[in-house]
């Protein structure tokens, strides 16, 4: 139903809605508030003024004096003073208001309810509402809806709008989809009582309710789909049985360094599933420098050499060059007889069009590339093997238009972001996963310290003396430039300062997220091959690019950032054979927030310091504002709500176990609910 069917809701307020997705009544009623208004108990102004300073406030008073009016360039102002039963006075005043002064005579009785601030050293309650006692009497206890707004859209025009959808048309509600049984056992409302009461719940209890109820049914159906797409995966027939090769078993003997315990259990899994009778689809989870890559090289081989094709996505064209060079070197090091391509955004039109030939005449055995080994233009042929580098930066549509580029491949996906397992589930429960917990022997420890700002000139020196033995640096602001909201360090002025402090012959580079593609690859090309010595940027050198030859990395802030990033951010040295040191640069006087700096100098394991951030922070760290595989959770919240996961965690797993993957007659709705998840507008993959 058109949203423009409800009264008042006219072409230009539609045109509003539209941009907040709102365009038929159902959209309207699923646009669920950000926040509530509650009517509090009316307060003294003493109570006021110690307890809810800077808050919203309700005080029972009556105008004291006569009002003040006065203009300024810009506004007139209302301006009084009320007192309490206690005789306390407190200022009110209203901008641009002039009609109110007719309410506002002396011994007037109200309740006035407005934002408590103080200024010129005195309190003051600006802009407040009026109500007879009478009229606060019915809205007292009550929770009013804020709603996500648009700039010419008013809270009040919104709710007004959801409260008629809601007792108008029936139409916007739904059937119920959960099973009784779960309901019960896990005290869940009805959909339709949780959809009513989340916009105008009637007490705390009904908003708790509510939230309650809602936010398990995002987590279940986000699960069971996942879960479902993984049922689907282990009954899909494998159309490429790939054998293990004795020439990939020579390749292993022959390298420089023996694989560790984690990655010969991994590769051995990866074996049998390519080999097995079920289609795999597979994570490898391992922390940075874990040696990930060199298990999906012998992946691609043995693929290749049973005469089928393998590709390989990453996010960045920087990393897609890196890799394509290290397999290409690899390879012509131990005469693998095997063509590897490279295929990027950047590339010419000729350039491309070259690759897509040699891609689909078989010419080419492995591609290694961005995104743009996903464009439509790239026509495989027996396309067997497909892989994900980084998996946290694509999402599951992104992976998932990769493997439709052959029929029914293997898919092999990676991530360097060690994630709490309560998480993985979510991220990654369509897929089995293979845990890379060591790293390699030869790689010596990072050397990690907490220091106080006035440590800079001493890490200054260090870093000079470090690039004068041949080695570079990383440097990272939390800013790109100068911020009136935030007292931080920036890129732009830390790399000015620098060139200042260090020798003039080190070349200092400066990267950030506002940069063109093409400036930041020609920049971080530069870094590799050791033409800027000392980069300066914000967190977009996070994951992925493997400078050797880096051995410092100094972050400025570090308290603005997650254990887990943190530990991220240091992974970008200790990468090569000498020894190198993370400096965690902090002015903070927090102790808490120190204790948790140190915490990160006490272990290099990946997985213990995302369990702690998970604990400390949630999992923002992990996944951003706008998750990349995730659901945008309109309700849930992943810190909030960790316990309302597991429960529903626990209720998808039962119903797969019992109910042949949905298929039971009476779980045709939840089913439906199930299958259209990943295709609903509300719904993030990307």
């Amino acid at each position: 139903m058109n949203i423009q069917q409800l009264k008042g809701i006219g072409e230009k307020t539609a045109a509003l809605l539209s941009r907040l997705s709102v365009y038929t009544v159902k959209d309207l009623v699923g646009l669920y508030p950000r926040a509530y208004d509650v009517y509090e108990k009316p307060v003294f102004v003493q109570e006021a003024v110690e307890e809810h300073a800077s808050e919203i406030v309700s005080i029972e008073a009556v105008v004291a004096r006569n009002v003040e009016q006065y203009s300024t360039p810009r506004m007139k102002v209302l301006s009084t003073v009320v007192r309490d039963e206690q005789g306390t006075s407190l200022k009110c005043t209203w901008f641009n208001m002039p009609f109110l002064r007719s309410s506002l005579k002396p011994g007037a009785h109200y309740v006035f309810r407005g934002q408590l601030a103080k200024k010129k050293g005195s309190f003051v309650l600006e802009q407040p509402q009026m109500y007879t006692m009478a009229a606060y009497a019915q809205l007292q206890g009550s929770m009013q809806p804020i709603y996500p707004l648009t700039k010419g859209l008013s809270n009040k025009t919104v709710a007004k709008a959801v409260k008629q959808a809601l007792e108008k048309y029936d139409t916007c509600l739904e059937k119920e989809y959960i099973p009784v049984d779960i309901r019960s056992a896990y005290q869940l409302a009805e959909h339709n009582f949780a959809v009513q009461r989340i916009h105008f719940p009637q007490s705390q209890e009904d908003y708790l309710q509510s939230r309650k109820r809602l936010a398990f049914e995002e987590f279940f159906l986000f699960v069971l789909a996942v879960r479902n797409m993984k049922e689907k995966n282990t009954h899909r027939l494998n159309e490429y049985r790939i054998l293990n090769d004795a020439r990939t078993d020579k390749f292993i003997s022959e390298l420089e360094f023996e694989l560790t315990d984690a990655q010969k259990k991994t590769w051995e899994e990866i074996k049998e599933n390519m080999s097995g009778s079920a289609l795999m689809s597979r994570l490898i989870q391992g922390d940075v420098g874990s040696g990930k890559t060199i298990i999906a090289v012998l992946a691609l081989m043995n693929t290749a050499f049973a005469g089928y094709q393998g590709a390989m996505m990453v996010p960045t064209e920087v990393l897609a060059k890196q890799q394509y060079e290290s397999i290409c070197s690899m390879f012509e090091k131990h005469q693998i007889p095997l063509k590897v391509v490279l295929l990027m955004g950047s590339m010419t039109a000729a350039q491309k069009r070259a690759v897509y030939e040699q891609i689909r005449t078989h010419e080419a055995d492995i591609v290694v590339g961005t995104h743009a080994v996903i464009q439509e233009k790239a026509v495989y042929d027996k396309l067997a093997l497909v892989i994900t580098d980084e998996q946290h930066r694509f999402g599951v549509n992104q992976r998932r238009a990769l493997s439709m580029k052959g029929d029914n491949p293997h898919v092999l996906v990676m991530s360097a972001t060690p994630i709490p397992r309560t998480l993985a589930i979510i991220v990654y429960g369509d897929l089995d996963i293979s845990i890379i917990d060591t790293l390699p022997a030869e790689r010596l420890p990072i050397k990690n310290c907490v220091v106080g700002t006035n440590y800079r000139e001493n890490a200054y020196k260090f870093i000079a003396g470090q690039v004068k033995e041949g080695r570079q640096a990383y440097v990272i602001c939390p800013l790109v430039e100068e911020s009136e909201n935030m007292e931080a360090e920036n890129v732009t002025d830390y790399a000015k300062r620098l060139r200042e402090e260090l020798p003039e012959d080190i070349v200092i580079g400066v990267l950030h997220g506002q940069m063109k593609a093409e400036q930041k690859n020609k920049i971080m090309d530069q870094f590799v091959k050791n033409e800027i010595q000392v980069l300066v940027s914000t967190t977009v050198v996070e994951v992925g690019v493997n400078v050797p030859n880096a051995t410092v990395m100094v972050i400025e802030n570090a308290e603005r950032f997650g254990l887990s990033q943190l530990h991220q951010l240091r992974g970008r040295v200790g990468r090569g054979s000498a020894q190198s040191y993370c400096v965690l640069v902090s002015g903070t006087k927090n102790e808490e927030t120190k204790k948790r700096l140190q915490a990160l100098c006490k272990t290099t394991d990946g997985f213990q310091i995302a369990e702690q951030d998970l604990a400390l922070r949630g999992p923002g760290d992990f996944f951003g504002s706008r998750q990349h595989g995730l659901p945008l959770l309109k309700v849930a919240s992943l810190q909030m709500d960790l316990e309302t996961l597991r429960d529903a965690q626990q209720a998808a797993a039962a119903v797969i176990q019992t109910a042949d993957s949905l298929n039971a007659p009476e779980l045709a709705p939840l089913k439906a609910r199930v299958e259209a998840l990943f295709t609903r507008q509300e719904v993030s993959l990307n």
